[in-house]
């Protein structure tokens, strides 16, 4: 009797869906709706708009964020890698193409492409595809660690398109590329000696730009109004601290659906955008928002799983870096929401109004998606692959 050959390509092929992780992102997205809604609906029909013009265009994003998302998935994880490096070009052109004459300019900042059917941000977009190529750049095995030269060469790398970011400028991506890149260098086996000179050598840089005066007047106007609450509560922090009336006034159980008071008198700036959460916590309470914070931890949770059930480097790399671009995301939004950090212009993931980012959010997620399914059923492969 001859044994039947059993091919480990198609065994990664038809790997189970990862469905904690896809009904965690469908809830969230619901919620996300359901909350766009809520606070737009108000502010429409009293300037004489449909009540659901917001929430069907965000209906649209989240659609084709679903379709972005199975695309992704579909597509082997050596695919991914092999077309990194066509991806990260494209988006170095993108941020190119922003600083030209054809970006469009907002509140001081030129970060947008005018489209038909949305603003494209490219510096969302520039999120996965840093992430994936630290993961390209980092991902060669090294028993010795990893060492300054190819953390040279990974950094030099990351330096164009953050260059181009900071020239929009755009601090609150400058600070998830920070942070992803030392969760990955970290994850890749830099050492602690490493990861302290990067960190010094960082400060310094900052450091000097606070000196030379790279940082816009209304940068630091938020960092100084944040650490000085009170002397400017009805200039730049009068958006933290309706926040912060919004969110507290929820109670245990919230106001309920169009019953909030700060969300239906509009008080509450950007509540589509990047204050989405003051619309959970007045209208769902603290319960609600207990609750969609371990939704949210559901996600980073799966995907660190994901990263520690990949194949090889390059897919534990990128798993990671998603877990922390995501989880980086939702801390700094919701910290900035309650008060405890400055407002950045992070959006809240699945969550805030605006299809860059959900798109980026569905893309990311779904190339993690592929690296589970393809993940390898002999325990170790990894580190028999390197």
């Amino acid at each position: 009797m001859t044994a039947m050959r059993v091919d480990l390509s198609d065994r990664r092929a038809t790997g189970r869906p990862d469905y904690v992780l896809i009904v965690s992102v469908l809830v969230l997205s619901a919620i996300g709706l359901l909350m766009v809604f809520s606070a737009s609906a108000p502010r429409l029909e009293a300037e004489g708009f449909s009540r659901t013009s917001l929430v069907i265009r965000q209906s649209v994003f989240v659609i084709g964020g679903a379709g972005v998302f199975v695309a992704t998935a579909a597509a082997s994880d050596r695919s991914w890698r092999l077309s990194t490096p066509y991806i990260f070009a494209i988006t170095v052109f993108l941020l190119l193409v922003v600083l030209s004459p054809v970006g469009v300019e907002r509140n001081g900042a030129q970060r947008w492409i005018p489209l038909k059917v949305m603003d494209l941000q490219p510096s969302e977009f520039a999120k996965p595809a840093m992430i994936m190529m630290l993961a390209v750049m980092l991902s060669p095995a090294d028993e010795t660690g990893i060492s300054w030269t190819r953390i040279g060469r990974a950094l030099g790398l990351m330096a164009v398109p953050s260059v181009l970011i900071f020239m929009e400028p755009d601090l609150g991506t400058m600070l998830v590329f920070t942070f992803v890149a030392v969760v990955m260098l970290f994850t890749a086996g830099t050492t602690l000696r490493q990861l302290v000179t990067m960190l010094v050598t960082g400060l310094v840089v900052l450091v000097m730009a606070f000196q030379l005066n790279l940082l816009k007047e209304y940068q630091l106007d938020r960092l100084t109004g944040f650490l000085n609450s009170d002397e400017h509560s009805l200039t730049t922090n009068y958006n933290q601290n309706q926040s912060q009336i919004a969110i507290g006034s929820g109670g245990l159980f919230g106001k309920g659906i169009f019953n909030g008071s700060q969300t239906n008198l509009a008080f509450v700036p950007s509540q589509t955008t990047d204050f989405v959460f003051t619309a959970v916590g007045e209208q769902l309470g603290f319960v609600g928002s207990i609750l969609v914070l371990g939704l949210y931890l559901l996600v980073v949770w799966r995907l660190l799983i994901i990263g520690v059930a990949a194949r090889d480097r390059f897919g534990m790399l990128v798993a990671t870096g998603v877990a922390a671009m995501f989880g980086f995301h939702v801390f700094v939004n919701i910290g900035m929401a309650v008060g405890l950090l400055p407002v950045t212009g992070l959006p809240l993931p699945l969550m805030s109004s605006g299809g860059s980012f959900y798109l980026t959010v569905a893309f990311s997620l779904g190339v993690c998606h592929a690296i589970w399914t393809r993940r390898s059923p002999v325990p170790g492969e990894r580190r028999l692959m390197g």
